[in-house]
């Protein structure tokens, strides 16, 4: 079985093959993955899907609503949390982007409706041969960053929107002879 050249070890392959680049449109798990990718900037996939287990605990399961309403406390609780990134910019950014992420849910009714709207709600389905080939931007992310960043969220560059678009499977990039390609 051909995956895409990236997938090195099992976390990596229980990931790809069952969740990368799969159309996600639930609003609790597109907010996990706008964390989860945030969190990931600057470092590897490996380590963020080596602690989100760790995340999903200390992140009460990524509900917006609680984290949202955390406070210095919690912040304190988080920095002291090795089971985590503790990054004081990324957990202040989670939890800003959780009162964003609500006030916009507001507005378009659904977070998914706002953010599916950057691809006009149809999968980017891509044909690369190499990894190397892919972008770590594109237009589409530039938008959604600009967008994003106007409504207040914060670490929502397009390199990290772009991640967040192929993890949630707006765009499908897994290479052209990897399995998966056809079944998302």
């Amino acid at each position: 079985m051909r995956r895409c050249n990236w997938v090195s070890d099992d976390i990596h392959i229980k990931y790809h093959d069952t969740e990368w680049g799969v159309p996600l449109h639930n609003d609790r798990k597109l907010f996990e993955f706008l964390v989860l990718d945030a969190m990931q900037s600057g470092l590897s996939w490996r380590i963020i899907l080596n602690k989100r287990a760790s995340f999903k605990k200390a992140f009460d399961s990524f509900d917006p609503k609680k984290i949202s309403m955390y406070t210095k406390k919690d912040i304190s609780r988080l920095l002291a949390d090795k089971g985590i990134i503790r990054n004081r910019r990324k957990i202040e950014s989670a939890i800003n982007n959780a009162k964003r992420f609500l006030e916009t849910k507001k507005e378009f009714k659904t977070f998914d409706s706002y953010i599916w709207s950057f691809v006009d709600y149809k999968i980017t389905k891509n044909s690369f041969k190499k990894w190397s080939d892919i972008p770590a931007v594109t237009k589409e992310s530039e938008e959604m960053g600009r967008d994003m960043k106007a409504r207040g969220f914060t670490f929502v560059g397009p390199t990290v929107c772009y991640a967040f678009m192929q993890t949630v499977g707006m765009v499908n990039d897994h290479l052209v002879h990897c399995f998966r390609r056809n079944e998302v």
